[in-house]
């Protein structure tokens, strides 16, 4: 599957082992002198590596690679012993893998690892990786009953475009997922409430996006990985609109299980044309 993980930079790298610190997964290693990636099941595409890197030599991209396994990942750091294990959890907590955390405290209790969970607060900051891409899931503003006019925003997760997000994310397990066309939220003056509310979003842009193969992979990842409940694609009336919605039917046919997908389609002046299962 294609997800986003990191790339090491081997001319850059001077082997000062800051990265392999900063990397509680254990995913790197210092090897000849150099960082390297040593399994793709333990690198969780979270980039908290790249903030120790003092010569840039580590970035984010996407490829094919192995699904992180957080089973995997406890299996590695357990004998490293109580601060790192709290370390890589308050890591996953900080970027909102609820599900992750989970996941891993389920592992020391199945295995009857004492730790002191006091100490897994959060401690917000802008540090790993692009602060624009960091996984954050929001939570939705109350709306004041004085002005129905200035409804606040449904939004629940932070990044929404479709490059930027990561199938794996905790958000996405089991979520109603908005697939929405750019333009779609400027000509629809309730965006908010009439079609993200209660909805994870994802959007893109079927003419003008690039590497749009990628998105291909990732909706599959949705589907079989998180396992989506459905899936609304929202367009415009406009010919290269209908691409989204086509990817869409091609991603279900691809994924081994069969979501509901709805089609919407906005006319220009943002009125719904057409709402139907398909």
């Amino acid at each position: 599957m294609k997800r986003t993980i990191i790339k090491i930079d081997e001319e850059k790298c001077n082997g000062c082992g800051l990265c392999v610190k900063g990397c509680h997964e254990g995913a790197l290693q210092l090897i000849d002198g150099k960082a390297v990636m040593i399994s793709d099941l333990y690198c969780d595409g979270l980039g908290a590596c790249i903030g120790e890197c003092p010569v840039g030599a580590i970035e984010l991209e996407e490829r094919e690679a192995e699904p992180y396994s957080e089973e995997a990942v406890m299996e590695r750091i357990v004998s490293k012993g109580e601060h790192v294990i709290l370390a890589h959890l308050r890591h996953l907590k900080e970027h909102g893998e609820k599900e992750l955390v989970k996941q891993g405290l389920d592992y020391l209790k199945r295995h009857n690892i004492p730790i002191n969970l006091q100490e897994l607060h959060p401690t917000p900051k802008l540090g790993c990786g692009c602060p624009g891409s960091m996984a954050r899931e929001l939570k939705p503003v109350m709306k004041p009953a004085v002005t129905p006019c200035s409804g606040g925003s449904e939004l629940r997760q932070w990044p929404v475009q479709l490059h930027l997000l990561n199938p794996q994310a905790g958000y996405f397990q089991r979520a109603n997922v908005l697939l929405a066309s750019d333009c779609s939220a400027f000509a629809s003056g309730n965006f908010h409430e009439r079609f993200l509310k209660g909805k994870i979003l994802a959007i893109a842009c079927p003419k003008l996006d690039h590497n749009t193969d990628s998105y291909v992979d990732k909706l599959r990842s949705m589907i079989d990985d998180a396992r989506i409940d459905t899936l609304t694609v929202l367009i415009m009336e406009v010919p290269c609109c209908g691409g989204l919605l086509q990817m869409a039917l091609k991603v279900r046919e691809m994924a081994s299980r069969n979501i509901p997908i709805k089609k919407i389609v906005l006319s220009v002046e943002g009125k719904v044309k057409s709402e139907e299962w398909v």
